[in-house]
């Protein structure tokens, strides 16, 4: 028997690329409705674009899922959160892999770096 989550409603961040993208993609694969937050920003966190979770929410449904995206900052999760509840009644589940590259070692790391 394989794990399943059928009908339950899940927000994943960061979802556009990676892993956060493998996440909302196997969620949805096991029956779950899925909320693909992504900013669309650049690895370094500049810039803003629907495109990847566009990109996710496509691919989700064309495997006969259940997805709609998200473009808010988890900065305002309330948002993300809204977008869940007006399209599925509910949240059952958050995944919380948003993130930006920070290429450098925690010794090195600037005050703008947090």
């Amino acid at each position: 028997m394989s794990l399943r989550f059928d009908d339950q409603v899940l927000i994943v961040t960061g979802a556009g690329n990676g892993i956060g993208r493998i996440y909302a993609m196997d969620f949805a694969a096991r029956g779950a409705k899925v909320v693909v937050n992504d900013l669309g920003g650049s690895m370094d966190g500049d810039g803003q674009s629907s495109k990847a979770a566009d990109i996710v929410v496509e691919e989700i449904r064309k495997a006969g899922g259940v997805a709609v995206p998200n473009y808010d900052s988890v900065e305002f999760g309330d948002k993300i959160v809204e977008t869940a509840v007006s399209n599925f009644g509910r949240v059952d589940v958050v995944v919380n892999n948003a993130g930006i590259l920070r290429d450098v070692s925690f010794g090195k790391m600037t005050d703008r770096d947090w």
